[in-house]
């Protein structure tokens, strides 16, 4: 959603924070309720890709099980699949070493 502008196709109303569903060719992607199922359904997305684990609450991601699960754990390996940039992981890395540094953590 480029941190939180909905620059994009995205909706700012459908409370789609993880553009779940969003493409160039299909537009916005799915819209949640609510700002909290949408935020969820963004966690359960990221979790999908991350791990195996089962999910602790029902899922409210419609695209859950479209997700190979596991096959990100790290961070960079959200590189085309998360987002089709090749360097979409190594951007987020770079985001959280400037929040740290701002933080004094690193």
């Amino acid at each position: 959603t480029d941190f939180l502008r909905f620059s994009g196709s995205i909706d700012p109303a459908s409370n789609n924070f993880g553009g779940i569903g969003a493409t160039e060719s299909s537009g916005g992607g799915v819209a949640f309720n609510d700002p909290r199922i949408g935020v969820r359904a963004h966690i359960q997305h990221l979790k999908a890709y991350g791990s195996t684990e089962p999910l602790v609450q029902e899922v409210v991601d419609p695209r859950f099980q479209f997700v190979r699960r596991g096959v990100a754990p790290l961070v960079r390996q959200l590189s085309g699949r998360w987002d089709p940039d090749q360097q979409y992981g190594d951007k987020i890395l770079a985001i959280l070493r400037r929040l740290y540094e701002s933080a004094g953590i690193l």
